[in-house]
């Protein structure tokens, strides 16, 4: 049972931002880690305070924040960002 992986408008555009090698990176660490599992949450962070209904999944240096739907299986790819960014408004 995967998860699909989608992504918001802004987390395109976020990935669009960065360097060919790290989009990739990311993408590919979603689609196999993130999607191909039974439970997303087993590789994620639930986060705390104002942003307490994301995920967070840990690239390296970047940071992906995600709602998990799990009426639909869809992982909702929100916010990309490098880790001093990413939690900023």
């Amino acid at each position: 049972m995967a998860w699909r992986i989608e992504y918001t408008p802004g987390a395109k555009k976020d990935l669009a931002r960065l360097d060919k090698s790290t989009a990739k990176r990311i993408t590919t660490f979603m689609r196999e880690r993130v999607g191909a599992s039974e439970s997303p949450r087993a590789s994620g962070k639930l986060l705390r305070g104002v942003l307490r209904e994301f995920w967070r999944f840990r690239i390296g240096d970047y940071r992906v924040l995600c709602r998990l739907e799990d009426d639909r299986l869809v992982v909702l790819v929100v916010r990309i960002g490098h880790r001093r960014d990413v939690y900023d408004a």
